[in-house]
């Protein structure tokens, strides 16, 4: 990845490693993401998926190595929180006191505006406040919510309490989002039609690719289904603890590693996607990822250019 051009630019993790106390849990992890990638990241139980989220996001930055993401147009350690990055957790991050439209615009009025300036300045904060909930009805509409901007959490399903969250993290436009079990707790129906409404911005990240711009969408989303990494993302990530750590000249378990990189087919979210066409991956997936009886060299199936 060229790391001059900030048009492709999504994300670098380079030899991160991680740990807790004797605990290992992430060893020497190297990731590029360009921009506009929709990335599955799948593993094993106490892989440290959700670890290496955290060090991207900023709250838990890794022990060893660096995280760079593109911040105000240029390359920084990803060592703190920033507004370059964004996240949904499986957990709807909305209060209860604010309606569908004001939880998504609360981000801008947090981000754009002090407590002096909405107080003294009620003519120019109230010209802000249509300016973010016009923005926040139009990312609730690209979500599929617009008849619902006005409902407060208690009057919504889990579905559609996870398409506020995901416009939560839309509207701020960060250069990455970063998704956490987000379809976790919903049923296969709601799951299906949150995954048809990701592969809506997949389809408007190719669109405005096309006509030459900056994709506007950046994905890394955790899962244990399979079939949904492979169909949401377009590059599908293996993290594992499983790997041949003594040929690499380890006597103990480091921690895990990505073992497994490679693009995977791009869908329509009208496309029903036959799942039986998936096996080979997913076989391919449970031995080399899952499968503690198969320890291979950390690299033996990692693409050069993971690139769909």
């Amino acid at each position: 990845m060229n790391l001059a051009d900030p048009d492709n630019f999504g994300l670098q993790c380079q030899g991160v490693s991680h740990w807790f106390g004797e605990n290992k849990v992430l060893f020497d992890l190297n990731l590029e993401v360009q921009a506009g990638q929709f990335v599955g990241l799948v593993g094993p139980s106490g892989c440290g998926k959700s670890t290496l989220l955290r060090a991207i996001l900023g709250t838990h930055p890794p022990h060893r190595g660096e995280i760079l993401t593109l911040q105000n147009g240029r390359l920084a350690n990803a060592d703190r929180p920033g507004r370059d990055r964004g996240i949904v957790y499986q957990k709807y991050s909305l209060y209860p006191f604010l309606t569908a439209l004001d939880n998504v615009a609360l981000g801008l009025k947090l981000d754009q505006t002090t407590t002096a300036f909405r107080w003294f300045n009620w003519a120019g904060w109230a010209k802000k406040r249509r300016e973010f909930r016009d923005r926040a009805g139009a990312f609730l509409e690209k979500v599929g919510l617009g008849q619902a901007m006005h409902l407060y959490p208690s009057q919504m399903s889990g579905g559609m309490q996870q398409r506020v969250a995901i416009a939560q993290a839309l509207i701020m436009e960060p250069e990455i989002i970063l998704l956490d079990e987000p379809f976790g707790a919903l049923d296969e129906a709601t799951r299906e039609e949150l995954q048809e409404m990701l592969l809506r911005l997949y389809e408007e990240n190719a669109e405005v690719k096309a006509a030459g711009g900056k994709p506007p969408y950046t994905l890394i989303i955790v899962t244990h289904e399979l079939n949904e990494a492979i169909r949401v993302g377009d590059r599908l990530v293996g993290l594992s603890q499983y790997w041949d750590w003594e040929a690499d000249g380890h006597e103990h378990s480091p921690g895990a590693t990505v073992v497994y990189d490679k693009a995977v087919p791009v869908f329509r979210p009208d496309e029903r996607p036959e799942y039986e066409l998936f096996d080979n991956i997913r076989r391919e997936i449970r031995k080399h990822v899952y499968n503690p009886g198969v320890l291979q060299r950390r690299d033996e199936h990692v693409s050069v250019d993971p690139t769909p």
